[in-house]
């Protein structure tokens, strides 16, 4: 059958304009050689910037060995990288995806399984707050009940029970004999860069150790780095007892994991999940690399002081300009909610040369490599500046 098309792409990214050749460092190159500061990193995945040389050499190094041999067989190195990220946060175990949504499945099956090997049969349901976002699969949009994203595609599962963000009421009513879990991002991204209470994260903690069940954080956009700690629950006082990471653990190759205690993953036995290119060669070649210069003595503390500086700076805004109704978020994920468009405002910072990206409630979203400088930031802040005049003349 012929059809009139412009792309052989199914169109659900709508029409896409702006087309790149290359990038280095915070920077893009477009198709028509214009230089763009990137301070989306591609939804917060890039954190290492564009081809980062370290990156760039541990991808030649592996793609001249070996790419893919599936799950079926033992790999060296994508166990001492499974040891790394456990010797680096609250996990004993690791389950490696190719995505962040993937991730997310793995531990919602982590939490189901956890209870069917205690015989907790009852106990399925699994707490999720208004405004997450947790992937485009069946069980991430029936977790997050965004309609937004589910339309068209209902029936959705059952057994999530959905609450408000940051009410410690709510939780505490809601938790009862029939919940297996709580799922939460500590700062909800798409959701329009909303930081979870650190004491309302404390407290989920504590209601799930007084009802045995388990407490499931998605830092897929806000983890690896990206709050100036290590992991964002770094900032409070407890732990999870599973965690989905992506976007910034591969800074650009596809990778992501579940990470869960020993204890919680007690029903992840053999057979009971699996993924035919998680954790393959070429994906732990770069991880490794990447979590490597994570790792450096001084690579967050510099994270934290450059957060620091820019959201002093988009703060300075705030005061300046009536347009700009609140500044939000932690570390190198920040947001302007504006009273102008946020895709006009966001349009008009791409013709100014500065890449950011839309979120729910009006927000413009500012996720930067982790390696921006304060003179970057200073940048990025002088063409804020001027797009905010022009949307004001």
């Amino acid at each position: 059958m012929k059809h009139n098309v412009n792309s052989y792409i199914m169109p659900t990214y709508g029409e896409r304009t702006l087309d790149f050749k290359e990038g280095k460092g915070v920077y893009l190159i477009s198709t028509d050689n214009k230089k763009y500061l990137d301070f989306g990193s591609g939804i917060a995945v890039n954190s290492l910037g564009h081809c980062h040389p370290k990156l760039i050499q541990a991808l030649q190094e592996q793609s001249s060995k070996l790419w893919h041999i599936s799950n079926l067989y033992s790999n060296t190195t994508q166990e001492a990288y499974a040891k790394l990220l456990c010797q680096n946060s609250f996990a004993q175990k690791v389950f490696f995806t190719n995505s962040g949504a993937e991730a997310v499945e793995c531990g919602l099956k982590v939490i189901r399984s956890y209870h069917h090997f205690h015989k907790n049969n009852n106990k399925k349901n699994i707490i999720t707050f208004e405004g997450a976002f947790h992937g485009r699969t069946f069980a991430a949009l029936s977790a997050q009940k965004n309609k937004k994203f589910s339309k068209g595609f209902e029936p959705l599962l059952s057994g999530f029970i959905q609450i408000p963000f940051n009410d410690c009421k709510a939780i505490k009513d809601s938790i009862d004999e029939n919940t297996g879990g709580v799922m939460i991002e500590p700062i909800q991204g798409e959701g329009g860069v909303r930081p979870a209470n650190l004491h309302f994260l404390e407290q989920i903690r504590k209601l799930c150790d007084e009802m045995g069940i388990l407490f499931f954080l998605d830092e897929v956009q806000c983890g690896f780095g990206r709050t100036g700690k290590f992991f964002a629950y770094e900032w409070a006082n407890f732990e999870p007892d599973i965690m989905a990471v992506a976007k910034g653990i591969g800074s650009g190759f596809p990778l992501g994991a579940c990470l869960s205690t020993q204890d919680a993953c007690i029903g992840m036995t053999k057979g009971t999940h699996g993924s035919t290119y998680g954790g393959n060669p070429l994906a732990i070649s770069v991880g490794k690399a990447v979590l490597e210069t994570r790792l450096k003595d001084d690579f967050l503390q510099k994270v934290d002081e450059v957060a620091r500086y820019f959201w002093t700076k988009l703060k300075q805004l705030e005061n300046t300009y009536d347009e700009i109704v609140e500044v939000r978020g932690a570390g190198l994920l920040l947001g302007i909610k504006t009273k102008n468009n946020n895709v006009d405002f966001s349009l008009v910072l791409r013709k100014n040369k500065l890449l950011s990206v839309t979120a729910d409630d009006n927000v413009i979203r500012f996720a930067p490599p982790l390696i921006i400088n304060n003179e970057e930031v200073d940048k990025a802040i002088s063409i804020i500046d001027q797009s905010l005049k022009e949307l004001n003349d």
